[in-house]
């Protein structure tokens, strides 16, 4: 059994980590802290404890790992105190502010024996899955460019905003899903290209970014705006003999939004019209067109990982390199905004 505790009790606690969770019977919540008791707005779990008196959690000799889901800006605070009172340690994302916050935590945990790891479970997202899936299946040759797009119709969030402030980035709330993918799946790039805005202008929120990461022949372009009335395809993979277009995106943020929670047997399951389509030819020379099955995607893997890592010794599967090339991209990408 692995034993947890969780550093805030909002809307990443309690929708993005608890669900999956309290699926799998080797993973045990027992505390929560909540920074601000009287901004309750989620059910309580039966049988867990909740906490304003955070000693509670970083004290308690039977919890194993705290999870904090606060405030990007506060991660490298309460990851430090946590490491420091010998727990395991995972963060939501983004990560840390900076890639000198994530190195020093990053050597603080190798100096105590213990594990600190990015929550990046947009790993296991269906449409990343199934991408992977349609790709070494080889039936598009060589890979020439991959786009991939995180688009929204939300143009009162950047109109509203009247400052510029880091912590509340585009590039940094949202290409974080993106690149962990483009970074766990190819590796480091060969060199990249940024196109990170102001929409609205200086002094304005960043709204729009547009990353493409080079390897080689490859070009993988990571794109996002808030001012998309109709969304590109989550996914078009392009290879020297063939295409994949995923038009949807994975449906377990959908669900979770609905109150749909994983116990339903469908939860987070594309439907037929949801397939991507598959064009290719053969080594005949014939074309042919086909829908692909999504792969289901599960969130809770990650903590799969983390149980085999913490109870059995595994190595964790998102390494520390890869959160720190990341946290590289992201600092580089904003540096300059105003």
């Amino acid at each position: 059994m692995l034993t947890i505790g969780y550093i805030g009790n909002g809307k990443s606690t309690n929708r993005y980590h608890i669900p999956f969770v309290i699926q799998r019977k080797n993973l045990k919540i027992k505390t929560i802290y909540q920074r601000n008791p009287k901004n309750e707005k989620w059910d309580r779990i039966e049988g867990v404890k909740y906490t304003s008196n955070l000693d509670e959690l970083l004290k308690d000799e039977e919890i194993q790992l705290i999870v904090i889901c606060t405030r990007h800006d506060s991660h490298y605070e309460y990851a430090k105190m946590v490491l420091e009172n010998n727990k395991h340690c995972l963060v939501e994302k983004p990560f840390m502010e900076s890639s000198q916050q994530a190195k020093e935590i990053f050597d603080l945990a190798k100096e105590k024996g213990l594990i600190v790891q990015a929550y990046q479970n947009r790993r296991f997202d269906s449409d990343f899955l199934t991408v992977q899936k349609v790709i070494e299946e080889g039936k598009l040759g060589e890979l020439l460019e991959i786009e991939m797009h995180f688009d929204y119709y939300r143009p009162e969030v950047p109109e509203g905003a009247t400052s510029y402030d880091v912590n509340e980035s585009f590039l940094y709330g949202h290409a974080c899903h993106t690149l962990d993918q483009v970074i766990s799946y190819f590796g480091k790039p060969d060199n990249i290209h940024y196109d990170v805005r102001q929409l609205l202008g200086p002094g304005r929120m960043n709204d729009y970014f547009d990353l493409d990461l080079y390897y080689g022949n490859l070009k993988v372009s990571v794109k996002s705006s808030y001012f998309r009335i109709k969304e590109r395809p989550s996914f078009v993979v392009y290879g020297k003999k063939g295409c994949f277009v995923k038009q949807t995106k994975d449906l377990q943020e959908y669900h979770l939004k609905m109150f749909y929670m994983p116990h339903n047997k469908d939860f987070g399951l594309d439907k037929f019209e949801h397939y991507g389509t598959l064009t290719y030819v053969d080594n005949e020379g014939k074309i042919h067109e086909e829908k692909v099955e999504t792969v289901k995607g599960d969130y809770g893997r990650v903590y799969d990982d983390l149980y085999e890592a913490i109870i059995n010794g595994k190595d964790k599967k998102i390494t520390d390199e890869e959160i720190l090339l990341q946290m590289e991209i992201l600092e580089t990408g904003v540096k300059h905004l105003k």
